[in-house]
């Protein structure tokens, strides 16, 4: 498992000992079965290799040794405090949408704005679990509103492969491979309209709606220290207004109360 981690991350053993301070001969003797790993250089070398929390206590199971980092749900008494200060982000970011997504982009939490958005599509498509990109991507769901879909839909790939190359997570993995199978609707608008708003910046989410389009920005937002599997795989997706029209447009709809029926 640290051999198929230290290649994952294109690093030859000379570099991962240089990284981690220890001797290659060692890393080699560890990586064969040679020498039975302390509970310590486990630890050291999946933090150097940036294993995720719940990949390391794999490790440490594989190694003899006990898992060391908790996986609670988000609504367990231990993480009311993190759960109180993402819903304190989620309203005190409105009218803009912002949501919150475990590893697999299942969609935790969102604020009132999100619902606004997702007028009109398909029941099926928000039975929980709802898969936000899922969502995004399917010729039923947001995908025929996406202005610029062929670029948001590159992005969006490019994001889950490189979660999927990372984390070696399977469920990222076949996901990436549904998404790739989606056919792509004709897309409302040209794709060069997005030089209008970002230009090289940028791309935003040009979004149409019975309001006109909305041309958002999105900003990734991840606990700092985490120890706990839930919060060190849980993101704050927070959408900003890419232009004066789109934040007008969104104060409107928050004074309203969401779209037309």
């Amino acid at each position: 498992m640290l051999r198929e981690w230290r290649q994952r991350r294109h690093l030859s053993q000379l570099a991962l000992a240089l990284k981690a301070d220890v001797s290659q001969r060692h890393l080699s003797f560890l990586e064969s079965g040679r020498s039975q790993p302390s509970r310590e250089i486990v630890l050291h070398l999946a933090e150097q290799l940036e294993i995720p929390l719940r990949e390391r206590n794999r490790l440490l199971l594989t190694a003899g040794y006990a898992p060391v980092f908790p996986e609670r749900a988000l609504d367990d008494p231990a993480l009311a405090v993190a759960r109180s200060a993402v819903e304190r982000v989620l309203r005190g970011h409105e009218p803009y949408p912002a949501l919150a997504i475990d590893r697999h982009w299942t969609l935790l939490m969102a604020n009132r704005m999100v619902a606004a958005l997702l007028g009109g599509i398909p029941a099926a498509l928000l039975q929980p679990p709802v898969n936000v990109v899922r969502l995004t991507l399917h010729p039923d769901g947001l995908a025929p509103r996406i202005r610029n879909l062929r670029q948001w839909r590159a992005h969006v790939l490019e994001r889950v492969a490189h979660q999927a190359a990372i984390s070696a997570d399977q469920v990222l993995i076949d996901l990436l491979a549904d998404l790739k199978a989606f056919p792509l609707p004709r897309a409302l608008g040209s794709d060069a309209s997005v030089l209008s708003d970002g230009g090289d910046v940028f791309i935003p989410l040009q979004l149409e709606t019975e309001v006109g389009v909305l041309s958002l920005i999105s900003t990734t937002t991840v606990f700092g220290t985490p120890v706990d599997i839930t919060l060190a795989e849980l993101a704050l997706e927070c959408f900003f207004p890419a232009d004066a029209a789109t934040a007008e447009r969104l104060r409107a709809v928050a004074a309203a109360g969401g779209f037309s029926a």
